[in-house]
């Protein structure tokens, strides 16, 4: 009884419905204000409305997603004062621009740390010069190089990645550093606490982040606090406050480790029980991850410190943070960590995907747990399945989010249409972010194909190139694939026309969700 009323307050104050809830507070607070000071007045309307006016053509004309566009021309042309008035307050964020200022300082003083090798690139373009163009995008406007000498370890399940983790976690001397987007209590969490705080008293270093969002339902407002009796530093990022902000809307959805320097790991999954089957929420949860140990591992360490320094007084001499390169074995291939951020309008983590994509040859095999996608997105995957690209998606069957899931349906027709291949993972939910091709490239990190991961969230993965590990990954999506329900036309036919015409609906706020 008590597992059912968390799981049913866990629904009621999710995070996307808190989302949604603060949203509307805003809205009402401010149409109350407006209200009040009678701005609705013939004159004031009259202004208003030329005012609109000028948005309209500032907001069609501005960089940015059409559907992002689309989601502010509709209240700025339905209710001029109120739309244009809640347009220019959304712009005018002095909280979100000095967040916005501080991550792009750093990032740029930093970036020079981890500048790219030129002997990489230049082998790199020998082998092959269209991901040498892709490394070439990311090392200028990403911050991030493409490194050599780093072995990748996959894991199919978050089970698989625990029992690493803790391995690897015993071995650390130096420091640990830990971003992750949710962090609750349980069985996950506590095995890996009880490592950090042994590890903290023999005197490594240790510092846990993570997102603000935890602290409504999963953590103590205070946790931190808790975990500096044991020498832990740990912070939450972005704290939910009840102030008018848009900076609330962009979380840290990313998941990082990073041991000495030496060893990182990145993938969808965050510590909680249900991300290794000890709760069972929807069904068999089926979560990756990867494991760097290498030179790779830097550009880890370096995002998290980005990160931690973003509300800090003094910075860390990041400098000592990096450690010289020493030879791995079974080092092969070349692997590209990378970090996504909201606030620098460049969005990395979606041309890295549409890059795959658009030069597949063979295959694209994906595994995703949200499809909420804008055009951009739509056009590629279709276009490659139209070319002759095998495109498959392996989406879940048991799904986390309703509305997410009806959002997903409103896309199947016109990818099935044009010869994408859909299946839904019959055991339960899948939360994986993969993506492979060719046998050659692969990534795997924090991003899912929604808004929220490619344009609103600060988010993380790690590209490989013809790294040996990835027969791995396309072997496991394979298996995976055994396992799910292949979707075609007759089921879309068959699909309750009012559950289609609400997924419908909704992707017209679809930017929002």
């Amino acid at each position: 009884m008590k597992k059912s009323l968390k799981h049913i307050f866990r629904i009621i104050f999710g995070r996307s419905m808190i989302y949604i809830l603060m949203l509307l507070l805003q809205i009402a607070y401010l149409f109350v204000v407006f209200e009040k000071l009678g701005l609705y007045s013939g004159y004031i309307y009259a202004l208003f409305s030329v005012l609109s006016s000028i948005l309209l053509v500032y907001i069609i004309n501005r960089k940015g997603s059409p559907e992002f566009k689309l989601v502010w021309v509709i209240p700025v042309l339905i209710l001029p004062i109120f739309g244009a008035l809640i347009y220019m307050w959304s712009r005018l964020q002095p909280g979100t621009n000095i967040i916005r200022r501080r991550h792009i300082d750093i990032c740029d003083r930093t970036a020079k740390l981890i500048a790219q090798n030129k002997g990489v690139m230049d082998e790199l373009e020998e082998q092959d010069p269209l991901t040498a163009t892709l490394a070439k995008y990311m090392s200028n406007y990403g911050g991030y190089p493409i490194y050599k000498n780093t072995k990748v370890t996959y894991f199919p399940l978050g089970e698989d990645k625990l029992a690493e983790l803790l391995i690897q976690l015993e071995k650390a001397e130096k420091f640990i550093f830990m971003e992750y987007f949710i962090v609750e209590d349980g069985e996950m969490w506590q095995a890996v606490l009880d490592v950090l705080k042994r590890k903290a008293a023999e005197g490594v270093e240790v510092r846990v982040m993570y997102d603000g969002m935890c602290s409504v339902v999963l953590l103590p407002y205070g946790y931190p606090k808790e975990l500096a009796k044991y020498g832990i530093k740990s912070k939450m990022f972005a704290p939910i406050r009840p102030v008018l902000s848009t900076s609330q809307n962009n979380r840290d959805h990313r998941k990082i480790v990073s041991i000495d320097g030496k060893v990182a790991f990145t993938g969808g999954i965050n510590l909680a029980d249900e991300y290794i089957n000890r709760k069972l929420l929807y069904g068999h949860w089926k979560d990756t991850a990867v494991m760097l140990e290498g030179d790779a591992a830097e550009s880890f360490t370096m995002m998290f410190l980005q990160m931690w320094n973003v509300d800090e007084r003094t910075e860390d001499d990041y400098s000592k943070y990096l450690v010289p390169s020493v030879p791995v074995d079974g080092a092969d291939g070349y692997v590209m960590p990378y970090g996504d951020s909201p606030l620098d309008g460049e969005n990395v983590g979606e041309m890295v995907y549409l890059d795959i994509i658009n030069t597949a040859k063979r295959y694209v095999h994906i595994m995703t747990p949200y499809l909420i996608l804008d055009g951009e997105m739509l056009t590629a995957l279709t276009h490659a399945a139209m070319r002759g690209v095998d495109v498959k998606l392996i989406l879940p069957h048991i799904p986390d989010k309703k509305y997410a899931y009806l959002l997903a349906r409103s896309h199947y027709k016109e990818l099935i249409q044009a010869g994408v291949k859909i299946f839904e993972y019959e055991p339960g939910f899948v939360h994986a972010k993969v993506f492979v091709s060719d046998d050659d490239r692969a990534v795997v990190g924090s991003i899912n194909l929604d808004y929220r991961s490619l344009y609103l969230h600060f988010e993380c993965a790690a590209f490989m190139f013809r790294c040996s590990e990835i027969a791995r990954i396309e072997r496991d999506f394979l298996n995976t694939l055994k396992k799910c329900i292949a979707i075609d036309m007759d089921n879309v036919r068959k699909y309750p026309a009012g559950k289609k015409a609400l997924g419908s609906l909704l992707r017209l706020i679809a930017p929002l969700m």
